[in-house]
């Protein structure tokens, strides 16, 4: 992955940790367990503030979530 220019919009730091996060709509996903929302997040190294940004997820992963 290349390097992005991300600084800290609370204490500008320029060092930070990426990593994803999945999570369950509404409704019968809920239900189910299935989850089907997925977020890239970007968190700050010094002062641990957080972004997040939607990201596209897989048909066949919430298939297999589903089984899981």
């Amino acid at each position: 992955m290349s390097k992005l220019n991300f600084v800290c919009p609370k204490c500008g730091n320029t060092e930070y940790e990426i990593g994803e996060v999945h999570t369950t709509g509404g409704g019968l996903s809920k239900l189910f367990d299935v989850q089907n929302k997925k977020f890239t997040h970007i968190s700050c190294s010094r002062c641990k503030y957080t972004e997040f940004y939607k990201a596209d997820s897989s048909t066949l992963g919430n298939i297999f979530d589903l089984f899981t």
